[in-house]
């Protein structure tokens, strides 16, 4: 990562670490200078250095989003204001029904790079079922080669295989699933770019799916 990445994680893991201690709006108020000033402009550059080169890398418009600072409280038993991360992603803008992502994230004690969709809607869920049977080994590769380079795979959101598939299928595990997303550290040294490059037989993969 260059200079300017690296400078926009050290201030902003060092102003979510109070933060995670401080969460008011009074000291948003008093603090929310440097957000504004230093990590809310980091962010967007991020985002825009790497619009273009990901958008050549899918052969597709590319749409940055930059997350918001405050939670969304309403159905929270947690009512702190404001995340204590910086988070953004790259939605790919393809004809697809559902157009899965990039993000990356900067947490207190973490710093993340990920691919993919966290929720299917129903032709999209029906699809990847019907996929992951018809296509269980080219599937399995994608997935394997991802692990084998050091991205995990979000826990799946059911505990039992959904019928009409035999809770011994191959692609069980992924059978489980109600949306998939790859992601792994980023190392100090890394190119983010390198990384998305790497996740990206993830999103082409959905992307065919949910063309299928």
């Amino acid at each position: 990562m260059g200079n300017e990445t690296q400078t926009l994680i050290s201030e902003a893991q060092r102003f979510y670490a109070r933060l995670a201690i401080n969460n008011t709006r009074d000291w948003w108020q008093e603090n929310r200078a440097t957000y504004d000033a230093r990590l809310k402009p980091g962010a967007l550059a991020l985002l825009d250095d790497l619009t273009a080169p990901l958008s050549e890398l899918v052969d597709a418009p590319i749409k940055p989003k930059l997350f918001r600072p405050h939670r969304d409280v309403r159905f929270s038993k947690d009512k702190t204001p404001y995340n204590t991360h910086l988070h953004m992603m790259w939605q790919i803008q393809s004809d697809s029904p559902q157009n899965p992502v990039f993000f990356f994230g900067i947490g207190t004690d973490y710093v993340s790079a990920g691919a993919g969709l966290m929720g299917f809607e129903k032709p999209m869920l029906t699809n990847w079922r019907e996929m992951l049977d018809l296509d269980t080994k080219r599937m399995l590769g994608v997935f394997d080669g991802l692990e084998e380079n050091g991205f995990a795979f979000r826990e799946p959101a059911l505990k039992r295989v959904p019928p009409p598939y035999d809770k011994d299928h191959p692609a069980a595990r992924f059978l489980r699933m109600k949306g998939i997303v790859g992601s792994r550290a980023v190392p100090r040294d890394a190119s983010l770019l390198s990384i998305f490059k790497s996740l990206w037989p993830l999103n082409a993969l959905l992307i065919s799916i949910a063309e299928a």
